[in-house]
């Protein structure tokens, strides 16, 4: 006769593991299409374990950084799946590219990041989950090229987004005019200086109004992005 390992476990114990098992948030891979690009992006979709297609649940858009993908948060920080289930929230990460820092190209016209992920990535979560289909239900965040992204976008279409964070986020992109492919989306800064300006963040802060946008800004002071995020803030 072959024992069980779970004898020896309190009832209580095995309950909750099971639970935690059956009932945990899902991650799915879904498909979006771009108009703007004319092209099919990925984005991953992290359900809480409470999802109901009856209840409308508030969406946090999640961005990476520079040279990554849709997969990076659900990968490197897989925990993420436990705040959606803690908070029960939606978490969208979507694909950025590997350098569109999420602005319309003025250089490339394939590379329409803010339409895509302001607007019709929006619309297609709005349209395939139960969501809070207004600002109160919207919030962005991301990580260094994706805490630029977070904060543009939510700067510049506050009819969309409430609530927006930055975390080491590369909020000022003049300071560094040969790297991260900058230069591919924006044209050379010397010849450009103005394309350079009005694409950084740090030089949108005449579009908020106290209380118009909930916002979190977040950088190690060791990051080579601290000095122009606490410029930022100041």
């Amino acid at each position: 006769m072959i024992k069980s390992p779970f004898l020896k476990i309190p009832l209580t114990l095995i309950l909750i593991f099971f639970y935690c098992i059956s009932f945990s948030a899902t991650v799915d891979t879904v498909i979006t299409y771009s108009t703007s690009m004319k092209k099919n992006i990925k984005a991953v979709v992290i359900k809480p374990a409470a999802y109901n297609s009856g209840i409308q649940l508030p969406v946090v858009y999640v961005l990476h950084g520079y040279s990554g993908n849709y997969t990076d948060w659900i990968s490197k920080v897989p925990e993420i799946t436990k705040y959606a289930d803690e908070y029960n929230i939606l978490v969208v990460c979507p694909d950025g590219n590997y350098s569109s820092w999420y602005f319309d190209s003025p250089v490339d016209s394939s590379w329409k990041y803010e339409t895509y992920v302001s607007t019709e990535l929006v619309s297609w979560i709005d349209n395939h989950f139960t969501t809070i289909r207004n600002r109160t239900g919207r919030a962005i965040t991301g990580l260094s090229m994706g805490g630029h992204g977070a904060l543009f976008l939510a700067f510049k279409h506050q009819d969309i987004f409430g609530a927006c964070g930055s975390m080491s986020g590369g909020v000022d992109l003049r300071p560094f005019p040969l790297n991260w492919d900058l230069s591919k989306r924006l044209g050379d800064y010397a010849t450009y200086p103005e394309r350079w300006d009005k694409n950084s963040v740090i030089n949108l802060t005449y579009l908020l109004k106290p209380g118009s946008l909930a916002i979190i800004i977040d950088c190690g002071s060791d990051d080579f992005f601290y000095r122009v995020n606490t410029a930022l803030h100041e």
